[in-house]
């Protein structure tokens, strides 16, 4: 008997009678993250990482939710269940399934790279691995997070010198924080949209550290902001938010600006190749750390990753599902504080 398998609802375990970021109404949702498409409102009860219940509570409202640590271990109708670290985003896990000797992971989305703002992927072995492939395709590699920062201040460094702001569209939850916690605050002020502002908070809640960035209510001089890195959803794009920034550099940060078209069609100044999915080498190192024989692929360039696994003696086949891409997709929550932006 397959431990998982894909339902209307979402991934189940038939065994263990629940869900893996269901998306339709469910009894009981074990939840990889709180990214929208991951985590929906609706659900009976929530278990999730510990590490992300401020962001998780903060989307979803007052929901009955069991957190997690890291490993620890609970008993869902005679299946082990635990949480370990997916390296994504703050609180995201990947779900260790366990029953009568059988062991799956559903990985929910991941990544490899270091990141200071949520804690580092963790290889967990198992007979069958679920996993995402939004990136799974060989020209996807991401550089090192070095390389990528030092280019970001010398983009904003420019601009300053140049006396106009740096407006950096990127998804509000994770990638925004991410950035935050990497670029170099001495060289200007930071103002952050308020979506973005509201996971900052709740970010800092969860004990996560992070430069000091201005709302626009904040700021009293307004020539601040013509030296400022700005942070900012995607959705701001051609606001009227940004009429208050006057003459402007801007530039998104995404996975799928590594397509140098997509930059033009984006209609920004700059691209940075910015991703908190894993690149086509992690997603081999994460299948193969994991030592299944088994894997199913999920979101993304699905047809092509289990091509390549087949073709390498494992048995891989497609889980439809209807995860979203929060790498291009803004949800209405990236509108939240409109009047605090």
């Amino acid at each position: 008997m397959d431990l998982i398998v894909a339902t209307r609802e979402g991934l189940y375990c038939p065994p263990g009678r629940f869900h893996i970021d269901p998306w339709r109404t469910v009894d009981r949702a074990v939840i990889t993250h709180a990214h929208a498409d991951h985590a929906r409102a609706g659900h009976g009860a929530y278990l999730a990482a510990a590490a992300g219940e401020p962001v998780l509570r903060a989307r979803l409202g007052d929901i009955r939710l069991q957190p997690l640590d890291y490993g620890q271990e609970v008993v869902l109708d005679g299946v082990r269940v635990s949480l370990h670290p997916a390296g994504h985003v703050l609180g995201s896990a990947q779900v260790r399934v366990e029953y009568r000797g059988e062991v799956w992971v559903a990985s929910g989305d991941y990544k490899l790279e270091a990141d200071p703002t949520c804690a580092p992927f963790e290889p967990v072995r198992c007979h069958t691995f679920i996993t995402e492939s939004t990136f799974g395709l060989p020209i996807y590699r991401w550089q090192a997070n070095e390389t990528l920062f030092a280019d970001v201040n010398a983009w904003w460094e420019r601009n300053r010198r140049e006396d106009r702001a740096s407006v950096l569209f990127c998804y509000a939850f994770g990638k925004a924080q991410r950035i935050l916690a990497s670029v170099d605050p001495s060289i200007g002020p930071i103002v952050a949209h308020g979506a973005v502002a509201a996971l900052n908070d709740a970010y800092r809640r969860g004990g996560v550290e992070l430069p000091a960035a201005m709302r626009m209510a904040e700021i009293g001089d307004k020539s601040v902001l013509r030296r400022a890195l700005v942070l900012a959803p995607p959705s701001a794009q051609g606001s009227p938010w940004l009429r208050r920034f006057g003459n402007y550099s801007d530039g998104f940060a995404s996975g799928w600006m590594r397509v140098r078209g997509n930059r033009r069609r984006r209609g920004v100044d700059r691209g940075f190749v910015l991703s908190d999915h894993a690149d086509w080498p992690g997603l081999q190192r994460a299948i193969a750390a994991s030592g299944a024989e088994r894997v199913f692929v999920t979101h993304g360039s699905v047809h092509a990753m289990v091509r390549w696994l087949n073709e390498r003696g494992l048995q891989a086949q497609a889980f439809a599902t209807e995860y979203g891409d929060e790498e291009d997709v803004d949800s209405g929550e990236t509108l939240l504080a409109a009047d605090d932006a």
